[in-house]
């Protein structure tokens, strides 16, 4: 303690005087220099962002900047002569208001700031969040003598984003829609806003967005709402793959209710469905599809209907000239054939048939354990699936069994 001391007090006077110079010099340094305040206010911005957190994009601006600037320099002071900002380095998104320091530094290092207001500031910085919710039309008064039918979305769901603590709370995304007293039917694309958890309208300053952030509602308007049931006629278009036909068309329901003004449905006989394609198909088609019905009329209960269409192979009959093979001969017996060829008769789809066309075509005729004589044999064939031999002729085939004549000793 007692060095530390001899330390300090040794040449006092000469350090004391050092102090005194240093600071004489700098009163000269800010004398020479122009001492001001700036008149306007400087937007305050953040650096060094978390990811995915969601910030304030208005946070204030600083004002009452007082600072130094070389005099004679011409240096023209104006809101881009400086930059506020707070630091946002390490800070953990959670929703609670936090507060930070406030950074003010002048663009040119020829200007130094002295002071400014505020110093520190409070600020929510908040997670990233995203949630799905569904799509509700908010309806709203019904002008008198007039009815509607439920309303028709073309999107169910909607997803919403922004900060967590926010989103959290949205139930819903509203569509509002106003009835004119003209009747007219309501066909347009709607903005959509969310709606939490109390029953409250989020506005612009919750920093909440839609996407989609428009869907087209429908709405039937009646002045004399009258339903019907009418039969529902699937309209199947396409020609399926070559070969195969349409075999049978099944709806379910086949029959559905129908509404609209009492004139709109007058002459309506039948609910047409939007169109199922059956092109290059050749298997069965089964999908869900909605109405094209006329303007002022709404189907019921049910917005599709399901259409299953089922296809076959398209069949035909073809002539073939075969060739005749005898199976199962004893060796020591002879066969001869009232014919070595038929014609014969096969059925089965166009495709396995175009295959079957340039083949030679061979039936057999069974000899086992047939005795010598004269016999009546049927000639069959074994094609390949979905081909069927549905004649020959002819047919049977006479088959003589006959015992070899002896060669003549040698004389």
């Amino acid at each position: 303690m007692t060095r530390a001391l001899r330390v300090i007090t040794h040449n006092w006077p000469l350090k004391l005087g050092a102090v005194a110079l240093a600071t004489l010099l700098y009163g000269g340094l800010v004398v020479s220099q122009n001492t001001d305040a700036f008149p306007g206010t400087v937007q305050i911005r953040i650096v060094n962002p978390p990811p995915n957190a969601i910030v304030p994009t208005n946070l204030g601006a600083v004002s009452g900047i007082r600072y130094v600037a070389p005099p004679n320099l011409g240096l023209r002071i104006d809101s881009s002569s400086f930059r506020a900002t707070v630091d946002l380095a390490g800070v953990v998104p959670t929703g609670q208001p936090i507060t930070l320091d406030v950074s003010v530094e002048a663009t040119d290092n020829r200007v130094q700031v002295l002071d400014f207001q505020p110093k520190r500031i409070t600020v929510t910085i908040d997670e990233l969040g995203t949630k799905v919710v569904p799509v509700k039309v908010e309806l709203g008064a019904i002008p008198s003598g007039l009815d509607v039918g439920d309303p028709v979305i073309d999107t169910e769901t909607v997803t919403v984003s922004g900060p967590k603590s926010i989103v959290d709370t949205v139930t819903e995304a509203q569509a509002p829609v106003t009835i004119d007293a003209t009747g007219i039917d309501v066909d347009q694309l709607v903005g959509l806003v969310a709606i939490d958890d109390k029953g409250t309208e989020l506005g612009v300053d919750s920093r909440v967005e839609i996407d989609p952030p428009s869907v087209r509602v429908q709405v039937q308007v009646f002045t004399d709402r009258r339903s019907k049931a009418v039969p529902v006629t699937p309209n199947v278009v396409g020609t399926p793959a070559a070969g195969f036909e349409v075999a049978s068309v099944e709806v379910d329901p086949p029959v559905i209710s129908v509404q609209g003004d009492a004139n709109d449905l007058a002459s309506l006989d039948r609910a047409d469905t939007q169109p199922i394609s059956i092109s290059g198909a050749s298997s069965e088609v089964s999908q869900d599809v909605g109405f094209d019905l006329p303007a002022g009329v709404q189907a019921l209960d049910v917005s599709t209907v399901k259409i299953t269409v089922k296809l076959r192979p398209i069949t035909a009959t073809r002539t073939f000239e075969a060739g005749l093979v005898v199976v199962g001969a004893d060796p020591d017996l002879e066969y001869a054939l009232s014919t070595d060829r038929v014609l014969v008769t096969i059925g089965g789809s166009i495709a396995e048939l175009d295959r079957l066309s340039g083949t030679n075509i061979v039936l057999s005729l069974d000899v086992r354990g047939l005795d010598p004589g004269t016999h009546d044999v049927t000639a069959t064939t074994n094609l390949t699936t979905g081909l069927t031999l549905i004649g020959a002729s002819p047919n049977p085939i006479k088959v003589t069994v006959s015992t070899p004549t002896p060669s003549p000793a040698p004389s």
